[in-house]
């Protein structure tokens, strides 16, 4: 496998952006150690009714410590946003990065959020199609400014798990986000992507990024099982399956990444559970 370069998956790793208690100080120095290498990228979640950090706000701080790195929103729940605002923040951090944001949207499944914006959670699937159509078109015209460094606009990637996600992807992005899971949960979301790209007659294949959870030693395991509970509460006994799935020893990670480039994915994201440097450095050893 490759992380940076090469035919072999890119890794990154996320910002502790979500992690309740991360100091804000630490975003930008977590960044500048991931462009240190071995990483392709840094990526953020998005929550509202949650102690987090805004994900572009974050990826701001990154983008100033950083030269290199791609910047990938893990994703951001489109339709809590104005389109015109949303189309400029992105925008705005693509101009200041030099082309390196990755836009990965999604509807989001957390009722909170919407009840935290005021905005209504129903149709949310339609808006956020209707999202979709004016990004490109926004980004385009550039009456809002500033003009993103990459014409038409950042890399556009589409999150979920519905038959309606994979559409968009195939009508709308240039990729496919995962939410998350084992290799074969992966494999099996990009055979749909793909299948929908296809359908929908576009030449070669979509983007392909990924997404796991890690925490490595017995005491941050414990620590992060704890975090991903509470952070997928929402989801019942299912958080239980997700805080399972906390990739904690090294031999865990490197197979979880040789699970994901033989399953086609082009890009993983780790996403840290716990918001100490130490894990940094231990997995940039392991990916390394």
């Amino acid at each position: 496998m490759t992380t940076q370069s090469g035919n072999g998956i890119r890794v990154g790793v996320g910002l502790p952006s979500a992690v309740p208690g991360a100091a804000g100080e630490l975003l930008g120095a977590w960044a500048a150690r991931a462009e240190a290498g071995p990483f392709a990228s840094v990526g953020v979640l998005d929550r509202l009714a949650y102690d987090s950090y805004d994900p572009f706000v974050a990826l701001a701080a990154a983008a100033a410590t950083t030269r290199r790195v791609r910047l990938v929103t893990m994703v951001v729940i489109g339709p809590l946003r104005n389109t015109a605002l949303l189309a400029k923040a992105a925008a705005s951090l693509d101009a200041l990065s030099g082309g390196r944001l990755s836009l990965g949207l999604a509807v989001g499944a957390r009722h909170d959020d919407y009840v935290a914006a005021g905005v209504p959670h129903r149709d949310r699937g339609a808006r956020f199609s209707a999202q979709l159509a004016a990004l490109r078109a926004q980004w385009e015209d550039g009456r809002f400014g500033p003009r993103p460094a990459r014409p038409g606009g950042p890399e556009l990637l589409v999150g979920g798990q519905s038959d309606d996600a994979f559409v968009r992807v195939a009508r709308y992005a240039d990729g496919y986000v995962h939410g998350g899971g084992p290799p074969r949960a992966f494999a099996r979301a990009a055979d749909r992507a793909r299948a929908a790209w296809t359908d929908a007659g576009r030449p070669g294949g979509p983007r392909l990024w990924g997404q796991v959870y890690f925490a490595l030693g017995d005491a941050a395991a414990e620590a992060g099982a704890r975090y991903l509970l509470d952070y997928y509460a929402f989801t019942g006994p299912f958080a239980q399956r997700i805080a399972a799935g906390l990739l904690a020893t090294p031999q865990a990670i490197v197979q979880t990444i040789r699970g994901y480039e033989d399953a086609g994915c082009e890009d993983l994201v780790l996403l840290p559970t716990v918001a100490d440097p130490e894990q940094l450095d231990r997995l940039a050893d392991v990916v390394a």
